[in-house]
């Protein structure tokens, strides 16, 4: 069964708790499947939020849902100081937490303003999952790589359960750091054909390293909603040109737009490959992306009984 849950973010940062915790309450109420938070540390314009600061804040705010990070730019982190935060998160909300990481791109100057060269950006979350994995144990470890060098380090107590490490990401780097490194895979701006290819070539990849095929597969989604369409496109080429400085005809093929039940019928192939679906809604109001999402939800459950019978 295809779960589908909501990206929040940015309703998190406001300073008013009985309002993140009345947002949450209502998505948790309108029967969505999971919360998903963001990661930039200073995107385009210098626009950001910690992933991590995001998770613990969703995380204690309510007891209910779990919560995906997506994407989480893992890369321009130090694994010991990483792998020490979802320590503590996991503490927090054991079983509750799946860390999405990516290498980034979209924005060089994110990469490079971080200390890291995009040049090698791809190596050094390599070498971060290696050593995430390793960490995650709780295990001693010593370690001497490209970029990190560790002597006797652990980080206790260890996560339990361990936190799933999904890969984001699109193209043949994102299929073999799956397969060597993943728990599962999560895809954006991307096709229903495409995200089937990527699940097979990743499923193949596995194989080939001796792994066992990652299990977790989702969709982080963008998407305009509302009662008319003609808004919905509207407000979801505002969030994205004030975000990535492109117009919405850039991502029409990825990131769809009109009412709830249009969107679900968009997202409907999906269904059977992503079993992890979240929408980033563009819509009125907060409130309002909760509303529609929860309907999105109920016209793609509908759907996928009307098949089975």
């Amino acid at each position: 069964m295809t779960r589908v849950g909501i990206s929040i973010h940015d309703s998190l940062f406001v300073a008013d708790p009985a309002r993140r915790r009345g947002l949450l309450d209502l998505a948790v109420q309108a029967g969505l499947d999971h919360f998903c938070v963001a990661d930039h540390v200073s995107f385009h314009d210098g626009t950001g939020f910690d992933g991590l600061t995001a998770a613990g804040a969703a995380l204690c705010s309510q007891d209910a849902l779990p919560l995906l990070v997506g994407i989480y730019l893992l890369g321009l982190r130090h694994p010991m100081l990483a792998a020490r935060q979802l320590a503590s998160l996991s503490q927090l909300a054991p079983g509750r937490l799946v860390l999405g990481v990516g290498v980034g791109g979209e924005d060089r100057r994110e990469i490079s303003n971080s200390g890291v060269d995009p040049a090698t950006r791809g190596r050094r979350l390599d070498e971060t999952l290696l050593l995430m994995r390793r960490l995650a144990t709780g295990e001693v470890i010593d370690h001497k790589g490209e970029f990190f060098t560790l002597e006797q380090a652990s980080i206790r107590p260890a996560p339990e359960p361990p936190v799933p490490l999904v890969i984001g990401g699109r193209g043949e780097a994102a299929i073999r750091r799956t397969a060597r490194y993943g728990d599962g895979w999560l895809g954006i701006f991307c096709t229903a054909r495409r995200f089937a290819q990527t699940r097979e070539a990743i499923a193949e990849a596995a194989a080939a390293h001796g792994r066992a095929i990652p299990g977790w597969y989702g969709l982080n989604v963008w998407c305009g909603l509302d009662r008319e369409a003609a808004r919905a496109r509207e407000l979801l080429d505002q969030r994205l040109r004030a975000l990535y400085c492109l117009p919405y005809e850039k991502f029409q093929h990825v990131a769809p737009v009109g009412t709830p039940a249009q969107v679900a019928e968009w997202l409907a192939p999906f269904v059977g490959q992503a079993e992890h679906i979240t929408l980033v809604p563009a819509s009125s109001s907060p409130e309002a992306g909760i509303e529609h999402a929860a309907q999105v939800r109920e016209h793609l459950r509908a759907g996928a009984s009307a098949g089975l019978n």
